[in-house]
């Protein structure tokens, strides 16, 4: 019987775009909000090119040299900020006055010190439901959406990943996952967790942020806990990224409403956009992404179909490489 076989997986990455060079900031500043925080930010790229503004994921994770690599430095002016209480921001890993609002309130102060009248806004993960979020509240100052990992912060999806869904793909990391929590408390994992994280005692509180962080980083590869990135195992970064990740999760993103960014989603509808989806994402599985699409038919939907969750695996590199590409012709 003839087999149908499918070609081999070197020749469809033959023509993968790689990341652009690296390049260093040649602005960087702490934005004051008026309140406790401030925000530090930095740009990158040509100072006269077309604006853009990276978001990162978490929310409590913070930016690194690689999400500049997305962006060709000689044509993007990019503009790269740590949300409240994440990386160079400060102060670090506080909860007060931290929001989804209380962000998008800072990405419009970012955007007026910065004297940028519309830009492109890229984000994935957390990222891209800030970025979803921030589009509908302000639609007249996106050009461009370019968005991976879709995450619509709905119960769904927190029920899949921190209750039962990943951890029957990922028995032995979510048995990890679950060691710092009593078998009683186990039915609601992000409540627990909360409590452990928010708790006054540090040492209580390094030990929830070390097994929630690892969690997330032994997921979000399709290599699974071999190819955990090494900042989830750093205890001031975990700390920073399990606290202000669960206080957002405990709050439902502080959205009025279960489905907010998709009630919403026409407010976005003609706003170019991109939708770059690893097909094997575990942390925020392709549904979220196949909801989006359905109500913003017109934006450019790729599936990447070896790909998980990382924002660094080759097709996926590729894919928004080529939608970065494609936004400067706007």
């Amino acid at each position: 019987m003839e087999r149908n076989t499918p070609p081999p997986a070197v020749s469809a990455s033959q023509n993968r775009r790689g990341l652009f060079r690296e390049s260093e900031p040649f602005a960087s500043g702490w934005l004051s909000t008026g309140g406790p925080h401030e925000i530090f930010y930095e740009e990158c790229g040509n100072p006269n090119g077309k604006p853009c503004v990276i978001l990162h994921g978490g929310p409590g994770g913070a930016i690194n040299p690689t999400m500049r690599r997305f962006f060709d430095p000689a044509k993007w002016r990019m503009a790269l900020f740590d949300q409240r209480g994440c990386g160079k921001s400060r102060p670090n890993a506080s909860l007060n006055d931290n929001t989804t609002w209380s962000l998008i309130e800072d990405i419009e102060r970012l955007r007026e010190h910065l004297g940028v009248e519309k830009w492109c806004v890229f984000g994935g993960s957390w990222g891209s439901t800030l970025a979803l979020a921030y589009a509908i509240k302000h639609p007249e100052r996106v050009e461009s959406l370019v968005l991976r990992g879709i995450f619509l912060l709905t119960e769904r999806e927190l029920r899949w990943f921190y209750q039962e869904g990943a951890s029957m793909l990922f028995p032995d990391a979510w048995e990890r996952f679950c060691a710092p929590i009593p078998q009683d408390e186990r039915g609601d994992m992000i409540g627990a967790y909360h409590k452990r994280l928010t708790s006054p005692n540090r040492s209580i509180q390094a030990e929830a942020a070390a097994a929630w962080s690892q969690w997330e980083g032994d997921t979000i590869s399709i290599r699974g806990p071999e190819a955990r990135p090494s900042k989830f195992n750093e205890i001031d970064f975990a700390i920073a990224f399990a606290r202000i990740e669960c206080h957002f999760f405990a709050n439902l993103g502080f959205f009025p409403s279960r489905n907010w960014i998709l009630e919403n989603v026409d407010r976005i509808r003609d706003i170019p956009g991109w939708i770059v989806q690893g097909r094997f994402d575990v942390v925020t599985p392709m549904d979220a992404a196949w909801r989006l699409k359905q109500g913003w038919p017109e934006a450019r939907f790729e599936i990447v179909w070896d790909a998980g969750h990382a924002s660094t695996e080759p097709g996926i590199v590729d894919a928004l490489v080529r939608a970065t590409d494609q936004a400067l012709k706007l």
